[in-house]
């Protein structure tokens, strides 16, 4: 695999982290709305779960953002060190 697909790899990666961030909000917000409802039928079980559930959920977007954080700067790094510029990659994409 030579620099340049690589380097188109690790961006897809970073886009796959990206998503599964995003899904995490999601089940966070949906976590949210199932609250919200519950306080019209106030059902105590439902209400420690989701608690729990949320407490799960949040711990791994902060695993995620981290990860995406760290990601991202080896990619940077990957990109300088190799030195891949954006017109090569312009030239890339512009010959598929």
């Amino acid at each position: 695999m030579d620099k340049i697909e690589k380097f188109r790899s690790m961006e897809k990666i970073l886009r796959e982290i990206e998503d599964l961030k995003n899904s995490e909000t999601a089940v966070i917000k949906k976590i949210g709305q199932i609250e919200t409802e519950n306080m019209n039928v106030n059902v105590q079980n439902l209400d420690k779960s989701l608690g729990e559930i949320y407490d799960g959920v949040y711990k791994n977007l902060e695993q995620v953002e981290s990860l995406q954080t760290s990601f991202t700067e080896t990619l940077a790094d990957f990109k300088t060190k190799n030195n891949i510029t954006d017109e090569m990659l312009l030239e890339i994409h512009t010959q598929e």
